[in-house]
């Protein structure tokens, strides 16, 4: 059996891989160190680009399985990819944690006057506490719309603050960790009464502008919005409005329509904003978790059993 997988990977995964398989490695540009012609198998690095993927179709006619590193596949579901009818699997479930992590840096930035502490310490300026508007996050309220493997994660963490959770996904069910969860044509009900609101569902052509300038209008003044899912799945210049104009609080923002966010995009300049570049999901520990996804993943396929984290191509997750 012949795989094509990315060099970065090769230090750590190389010495993990069975005897038994033939590896064509390539680097970001599909540039590979043997013949991929026969390969089934193909492991991406992050980042990957179009270019490179329909590169690595081309060369590879006989692939019939590729695990990506990242959880969106909106990327890859490129008409190219589609028409081979390759089992595509995703890594669902790595960047859970991380991701989780820095939703409660967001909340806990905004909870706890965070940049104004800082600026306060930037002016040397001694501010009594009475004067600032502190708030706790036990007993606040938390949206998230799309409880899959990261929506859960936030929850865990979340309820460990005593926070109230809420979730929505397309299949609603009693999950742990949520006092609620609704189908995706109920969250916007919720909206009203909730003081955090996290997006972290997949980009598809369903979900695409889902979170609109009704939505954001259904928001609190005092509440705060956080994205850590993609950036197309919002009404950009509706945030900026609500952002503008005090219809919401604040927000978090990990995503942007357009990456990297370009220098004369308005949310640069606001104060309500903390901008971060699309880093949430990065952590040390995220090169282990792929490699022994995909491990564990290469043997399933080698015996026949079910792949983990396969894709639903039709739905885009």
């Amino acid at each position: 059996m012949k795989l094509i997988l990315p060099t970065e990977f090769s230090p750590d995964l190389n010495p993990k891989l069975p005897p038994d398989v033939e590896v064509v490695w390539a680097d970001t540009h599909s540039t590979f160190e043997g013949d991929p012609s026969d390969a089934e198998v193909y492991l991406n690095w992050f980042y990957l680009k179009p270019e490179t993927l329909h590169k690595v179709l081309e060369a590879a006619p006989q692939l019939r399985w590729m695990q990506t590193p990242s959880a969106g596949v909106n990327h890859i579901l490129t008409p190219q990819f589609l028409e081979r009818n390759i089992t595509l699997t995703n890594g669902a479930g790595t960047f859970a944690v991380p991701i989780a992590e820095f939703v409660m840096a967001f909340i806990l930035n905004y909870a706890k006057c965070l940049p104004k502490l800082h600026e306060l310490q930037a002016q040397r300026q001694w501010l009594r506490s009475v004067d600032l508007p502190f708030q706790e996050v036990d007993g606040a309220t938390l949206l998230i719309i799309g409880a899959g493997s990261i929506g859960q994660t936030i929850a865990q963490r979340a309820n460990a603050f005593g926070m109230q959770v809420w979730g929505s996904r397309r299949h609603p069910q009693p999950m742990a960790g949520f006092e609620k969860v609704v189908g995706t044509a109920e969250w916007r009900s919720l909206l009203p009464e909730a003081d955090y609101v996290v997006l972290a569902t997949p980009l598809t052509p369903e979900t695409k502008g889902l979170f609109d300038e009704a939505a954001l209008r259904l928001m609190r003044p005092s509440s705060y919005f956080i994205n850590i899912a993609r950036g197309a799945v919002v009404d950009e210049p509706a945030l900026i409005r609500a952002l503008s104009e005090g219809w919401i609080a604040g927000a978090g923002l990990d995503t942007f329509a357009t990456e990297p966010l370009p220098p004369e995009s308005l949310l640069w300049g606001l104060p309500n904003v903390f901008i971060t570049p699309h880093c949430s999901g990065m952590s040390p520990k995220i090169v282990d978790r792929t490699i022994a996804l995909f491990l564990d993943n290469l043997q399933r396929y080698r015996t026949g059993q079910p792949l983990r984290n396969v894709v639903n191509v039709g739905l885009g997750y």
